[in-house]
């Protein structure tokens, strides 16, 4: 954090404005200068520089005089000179450093045009700045719906309102002009206040929203890059990148500017390189480049009746064949040139320390399945299972007659009244199917017994006797 006021907790979250990482005032590290002369002290008689560095949304910084001589420090709120009414921001910089900043962006320090700093900030300045602050969000979201209702083509981005609550300023970017004349009356009378437009390249939009690069890293243009060069697809072409826009370019839109960063280096390696579009003239044919390896020094031939076949020469064995054909001399081929390969050994997963498989969550578990029967088959099944089983049941029950006194049934002709069914079922288990009402029938043809069936059967009926009429 550069802030005092966002000193961490245990857990790691500011302690200041309580924002998970990024100051109440956005974005603590955007831009920021280390100042690495705030310990040394100045010569005896060395009156301190009197203007400073002053950061308000979104990474704009300003410079200001420091005419009533207020002792300021890093992090410090002031109110600032503005047009019309008064600015806040946060000091980030003060001392000499500021005198090298501004000669680095062109602004005199003898001039009268520096603005002011009129006092530091009090309670109340930080509460209307902060209400001011709280409102730029929602009015973001209703002015893209005014424009898109006047149907122009253009995207507003950010809006910052100023410390005191008087202006706020839209920025929007487009590719054309616009004429927002109409707009302009729409938000004076939408959110009643000053209205001031500025239109922002698409590299200055994402500097100042700011955002994650695909390199994981926070955006150049956001936190240390302040000066945009012109990016071209000859850096991607020298560096032996593939033309794929959606790499190339940046979250403005725009080829990355990372792309100038070794485009140096790379065009001072090409130097000792012959050009890409050399052909060796040889006994077998002409031959032209495919590839190169810039680290490596080597360049890869192939002929051009045979592009499928490439031939691997070092840049020493390229201008030995060049130096023949400038000799109008023909070398026989390419072959006798070329460097052998020799295939590296693949690097297997060693399990040294004795650990799992990294794939054994790849293939997933099989489930067993049970295999859905036919209707048919499993009620023969079960017949079939059922009459291998309770012959021996219906005979050791005849063995053992046991009378039922409910269903009023004699000893000789036993208490189970299926006993002659089972006994039967043996012989007929392959016979034609019988109605489920002759007593020849098996049970898999009658309909299951109910044991509640006959369970009330022998009881009074009470409520037909409450239904007679008395004598």
């Amino acid at each position: 954090m550069a802030c005092t006021s966002c000193s961490t907790s245990d857990g790691g979250a500011p302690k200041g404005c309580k924002n998970n990482g990024t100051c109440g005032t956005d974005s603590c590290n955007k831009l920021t200068i280390f100042d690495w002369l705030a310990n040394m002290a100045l010569p005896t008689g060395e009156a301190p520089f009197d203007c400073v560095e002053v950061r308000f949304k979104n990474g704009r910084k300003e410079f200001y005089r420091n005419v009533e001589k207020l002792t300021l420090s890093i992090g410090d709120i002031v109110a600032t000179e503005a047009s019309p009414g008064h600015d806040i921001g946060i000091v980030t910089l003060t001392g000499e450093l500021v005198k090298i900043q501004m000669k680095k962006k062109g602004a005199n320090h003898l001039s009268n045009e520096v603005p002011k700093i009129y006092r530091k900030a009090s309670q109340k300045d930080i509460d209307i700045w902060s209400n001011a602050r709280d409102k730029e969000e929602p009015m973001k979201v209703r002015a893209r719906e005014l424009a898109i209702a006047h149907k122009l083509e253009m995207k507003i981005s950010d809006i910052e309102f100023q410390g005191d609550g008087s202006k706020a300023t839209f920025y929007y970017t487009a590719n054309d002009r616009i004429d927002f004349r109409l707009l302009i009356k729409d938000f004076a009378k939408e959110f009643s206040t000053r209205i001031e437009m500025k239109q922002v390249g698409f590299r200055q939009e994402a500097a100042r929203l700011g955002g994650i690069g695909s390199c994981g890293r926070e955006l150049c243009c956001s936190t240390w890059l302040t000066d945009f060069r012109s990016v071209n697809t000859s850096a991607a072409r020298y560096q032996q990148l593939s033309l794929n826009p959606q790499k190339l370019a940046g979250q403005c839109g725009k080829l990355k500017c990372c792309l100038n960063y070794e485009l140096d280096t790379y065009m001072d390696a090409l130097q000792g390189f012959p050009d890409f579009d050399t052909k060796l003239v040889t006994e077998k044919g002409t031959a032209v480049c495919q590839k190169q390896d810039i680290f490596k020094g080597l360049m890869w031939f192939a002929y051009t009746d045979n592009y499928a076949n490439w031939h691997l020469l070092k840049i020493e064995q390229v201008k030995e064949i060049m130096a023949e054909n400038k000799l109008k001399n023909k070398v026989s081929s390419l072959e006798d040139y070329a460097v052998e390969t020799v295939a590296e050994p693949e690097q297997h997963f060693n399990n040294a320390m004795g650990q799992e498989s990294l794939t054994r969550f790849d293939q997933p578990k099989k489930k067993n399945k049970k295999k859905k029967r036919k209707p048919g088959e499993g009620a023969t099944a079960n017949a079939g299972g059922n009459n291998q089983a309770r012959p021996n049941s219906n005979a050791s029950s005849n063995n053992q007659p046991k009378g039922n006194p409910n269903r009023g049934g004699s000893e000789q002709g036993g208490g189970n009244p299926n006993a002659n069914a089972g006994a039967n079922r043996g012989g007929e288990r392959t016979g034609t199917p019988r109605p489920a009402g002759e007593p020849g029938a098996t049970n898999a043809e009658r309909k299951p017994n109910n044991p509640n069936r006959n369970r009330n059967r022998n009881r009074p009926n009470n409520n037909r006797d409450r239904n007679e009429p008395k004598p």
